[in-house]
């Protein structure tokens, strides 16, 4: 790929836009070029036409090839990424004397520069595209909110004995590949069920190796004890094909194997092992039993179907694979209103597969713009033929309209929620007495134990409910403060936070003048002011900067964190401090604001429930940061502080010595004699803990 690097206005040679797709221009199309865009709607027409003539130069030096093309605004952030068959072409059609979309227009208005990716083909260009939009998150694209990897199953095939797991993440292990479920807790449940019906372990390979005596698994009949020889290595073999067989779409076959096994052993009058038969056959039909819609004649597949109301989106993702129902996950992407159906729905597609690879089968609930081309692109990344499918009729309709049914309710339910936590964000901001209600609350809390593993957590609220990709941790690290002082790490965290805030989104006059409002003057209107003077570039971008800060603490945090803000310069932000009621009883809390004598809530008022839940979430989050840290410190090796050691020479080492102590006593001579370990490792594992005993 050849890139063309980003240029500034006065950088670009100012040279006739007379070119389109290599054909020569009239000249009356050529004039048309030089008037301003025709806008039909009320906008800052100088920025446009100043944004227009910057698209035109960028355009004159562009080749007619594929490529990627990222338009960015005056402080380098990018607006838009967009992919081409014909840069010149594509880029040329921003700067064409016609009428844009609102979201164009404003898109063409905040533009300064832009910069250009060449590719060789059109579909590279689209995966470049999907990939780009997913790292830079424009304001203007289509972005997925929640792009979390899912869960599979995998069936190892690289031990003596096989384990089923659940796994996430790259495939690098050698075995078989389940999935993906819609979430963990489809797959804990089928991989419990699998146990009982196919008695595969579950334990890691360590464990299993220096097992003496089957576990407690194989007292309760969930494992069949390969690791102690409880069962013969090819009887145990045959069990893990017939799980393979069952996640492969052969359920009937594997249970009809089974019904004759337990038949047999019926008649061969040994009941207890018919009566295992029985379980296992029992435990596959709960896993087929809660797997709902199934499919006769769809045997892998992925259905997406679309639904807008109010201006919002959903996208509701079926997973079919192996004629099983592997669950379901609701999506609300971030689009402009004005985009159709069509284009949101290809956009999510194509960043949807980023990082996971389709299957053969793509459902969809509307026609994908340039189907075809992105099916070329997922069938590039994957070992078959991909098929993306609008289906009329049929088993496949069917489905399309039964995930389309699930997205209007699942955007019918946010919308509530949505329309809910206005109300209670409105009536928070009046209890407290804002001048707006919040858009972005933050509430911070700590955790320790006696000060050991300290750490600052923040989570945020917003008009959808909790905005968990903006949670934060802080791990306390000043050696200075004494143990469980918690206005200490309060100041600690509030400062790291707004400091860093202040650097990275430093906040503008404009922005706080934004929104206050405009008293009239007796006999006089109010001017109608224009959209440039009222209204932020991203009016529908979640707020860097909170609206309201609540503290967990009294006076004492309150002031604490006041304190704090006033040093770096923050004294805009509102903050309130909530502290517990006596004996820690909820509904007694009392509210604490900086001017303000403290107050309570009555009992029963709404308000006080949305700022309990607001409280415990954020304790909630602080002490399960504490746990995993404090558990990771608990589990810490000493050899994972070795330069040079990684998992397979500390599985090496572990594996011939036992224990850590006793790599700990070995001498330099009996290191390099470890399977695996060179003589410049055992001389690092050697000096490290002779160095620092």
């Amino acid at each position: 790929m050849n890139r063309a690097t980003r240029s500034s206005f006065e950088d670009v040679p100012p040279e006739n836009f007379d070119e389109d797709e290599g054909e020569t221009q009239g000249a009356d199309e050529i004039a048309a070029l030089d008037e301003a865009p025709e806008i039909d709607f009320d906008i800052d027409h100088g920025a446009v036409k100043v944004g227009t003539e910057i698209i035109r130069r960028f355009w004159s030096t562009l080749p007619s090839s594929p490529g990627v093309y990222r338009m960015f605004d005056h402080k380098g952030d990018v607006l838009y990424v967009g992919k081409a068959k014909n840069l010149k072409a594509r880029v040329g059609s921003y700067a064409r004397g016609q009428a844009h979309s609102n979201r164009i227009a404003r898109m063409i208005a905040q533009t300064a520069a832009m910069e250009f990716v060449t590719t060789a083909t059109e579909t590279e260009a689209l995966l470049l595209e999907a990939n780009l939009i997913k790292q830079l998150k424009p304001r203007f694209n289509v972005l997925m909110r929640d792009d979390k990897s899912f869960p599979y199953i995998l069936l190892t095939s690289d031990g003596p004995a096989p384990q089923i797991v659940k796994h996430r993440g790259a495939r690098r292990r050698k075995g078989n590949y389940y999935g993906p479920f819609a979430n963990v807790w489809a797959v804990n449940r089928t991989v419990n069920a699998l146990q009982r019906a196919f008695l595969l372990r579950t334990c890691s390979d360590s464990y299993y190796e220096n097992r003496t005596r089957p576990c407690l698994l194989f007292q309760i009949k969930r494992c069949s004890g390969p690791c102690t020889g409880e069962i013969a290595t090819e009887d145990y073999i045959a069990l893990a094909d017939n799980a393979r067989a069952f996640l492969s779409g052969k359920s009937n076959a594997v249970k009809d194997r089974m019904r004759e096994e337990m038949q047999s052993a019926a008649e061969a009058l040994e009941f207890e092992r018919a009566a295992r038969f029985r379980d296992r056959i029992a435990a596959l039909s709960a896993i087929q039993g809660t797997q709902g819609v199934n499919t006769q004649g769809v045997e892998e597949a992925d259905v997406f179907a679309l639904d807008e109301q109010a201006g919002q989106f959903c996208i509701e993702v079926f997973f079919f694979r192996n004629f099983q129902n592997w669950g379901n996950r609701a999506y609300f992407p971030k689009a402009d209103r004005s985009m159709s159906a069509e284009e949101v729905l290809a956009s999510f597609i194509s960043q949807f597969y980023d990082d996971k690879p389709a299957p053969r089968v793509v459902l969809v609930s509307h026609a994908v713009e340039d189907a075809e081309l992105v099916a070329a692109a997922l069938s590039s990344r994957v070992e078959h033929r991909v098929e993306i499918h609008l289906p009329q009729r049929g088993e496949r309709r069917n489905l399309v309209d039964y995930a389309k049914r699930n997205a209007k309710e699942a955007l019918g339910r946010r919308l509530a929620d949505t329309a809910s936590q206005g109300k209670l964000l409105t009536a928070l901001g009046q209890t407290l007495g804002l001048d707006k209600p919040p858009r972005r609350i933050e509430v911070y809390d700590n955790s320790h134990i006696s000060g050991t593993n300290a750490v600052g957590g923040m989570i945020v609220a917003g008009p959808t409910g909790f905005m968990k990709t903006h949670y934060r941790t802080f791990n306390i690290k000043s050696e200075e403060l004494t143990p469980g002082d918690d206005f200490g790490m309060m100041r600690e965290v509030l400062t790291r936070r707004f400091k860093r805030l202040a650097k990275e989104a430093p906040r503008t006059p404009r922005e706080a003048e934004v929104g206050e409002p405009q008293a009239a003057v007796e006999g006089q209107a109010v001017p109608a002011a224009t959209e440039a003077e009222t209204v932020p570039e991203d009016i529908d971008a979640f707020p860097a900067w909170p609206d309201l800060v609540l503290i967990d603490g009294g006076a004492g945090q309150l002031e604490a964190v006041r304190t704090v803000l006033a040093e770096i310069g923050v004294t805009d932000v509102p903050l309130v401090g909530i502290a517990k009621g006596r004996d820690r009883d909820a509904g007694r809390e009392t509210f604490f604001l900086p001017g303000r004598p403290p107050f309570k809530l009555p009992p029963r008022d709404p308000v006080l429930y949305f700022v309990q839940r607001l409280r415990d979430e954020a304790h909630r989050f602080a002490i399960g940061t504490h746990r995993a840290r404090r558990k990771r410190e608990m589990t810490k090796n000493p050899l994972d502080e070795i330069a040079g050691i990684g998992p397979t020479r500390k599985r090496a080492l572990l594996h011939h010595f036992g224990t850590v102590k006793a790599i700990q006593r070995a001498a330099l001579e009996d290191l390099a004699k470890a399977p695996g370990v060179n003589a410049a490792t055992a001389r690092a594992v050697y000096d490290f803990f002779h160095t620092n005993a």
